[in-house]
């Protein structure tokens, strides 16, 4: 490269001339997990472990078996717990460890408003963005649906009554309402009474669904929120039914 003239102009016009662009064709080399992305990958792992209840609500979570298993020190696996307790899902307590969230009718009471709000704003910003193929798209869903519940198959419809919110939740296009509204979701998951046990509210959910589409269809923003926040609260009151209904299975059992 020559010197730099003493004229600032012609320097300038040098610089912006020959400055080149940010290279496209370096790749960072395939290998193994990076050490620093090691906790993300445990964390993963044991939250779909959660999700599946090998850990129960309630569980003491023993490290030291957990590091064996995975075949790692515990210092990536505390991080990884770490992430699960900003999450909410396990609950450190100090000298005793990490136990699996247990999720309290306060709980409930207290998040159910909240993913209310948060579900209606985000029903109403999807219908406001809906072209017809992403209509095409919610109805599709629903239809699995349909087919889930008339074979009787819960944990099916469970999960694609999830990917029915979280069509909506793609479709709102609102990142940071998503975030709020998976984080609150996550822990949902968590009970051991979910709403779709109680007797009913399956096809309950279902007419539910299909009231919010009609909105949707309609691009009628404001109603489709408003159903959408009757829909959660419908589903918090089935969990109050299932949870009124235990005692009674119990003293039931205990007399036969």
């Amino acid at each position: 490269m020559p010197p730099l003239t003493s004229n600032a102009t012609n320097n300038t016009v040098f610089i912006i001339m020959n400055a080149r662009g940010p290279r496209t064709d370096l790749k960072p080399p395939p290998g193994p997990i990076a050490p620093s992305a090691l906790y993300q990958e445990v964390a993963k792992r044991l939250r779909e472990r959660i999700f599946a209840h090998e850990f129960p609500p309630g569980a003491w979570i023993d490290e030291q078996a957990l590091a064996a298993e995975f075949g790692i020190s515990r210092t990536p696996l505390r991080e990884a717990l770490k992430v699960l307790a900003a999450e909410g899902m396990v609950t450190l307590k100090p000298r005793r460890g990490a136990y699996v969230t247990e999720v309290s009718d306060r709980d409930l009471d207290d998040i159910f408003p909240v993913l209310a709000l948060l579900e209606g704003r985000c029903a109403q910003e999807a219908t406001e963005r809906a072209r017809p193929e992403d209509v095409r798209r919610l109805e599709s869903i629903h239809e699995t649906l349909e087919r889930f519940a008339e074979a009787g198959n819960l944990d099916r419809f469970f999960e694609a009554n999830q990917d029915f919110h979280r069509a909506l939740l793609d479709l709102a296009g609102n990142r940071w309402l998503a975030q709020v509204i998976q984080d609150l979701r996550r822990v949902l998951r968590l009970t051991r009474h979910h709403s779709l046990l109680a007797r009913g509210r399956v096809r309950e959910s279902l007419t539910e669904h299909r009231a919010i589409l009609r909105a949707i269809r309609s691009r009628d923003a404001e109603r489709a929120g408003e159903l959408m926040r009757a829909h959660l609260g419908q589903g918090r009151a089935a969990i109050a039914k299932v949870r009124a209904q235990e005692p009674a299975e119990k003293e039931s059992a205990a007399v036969k």
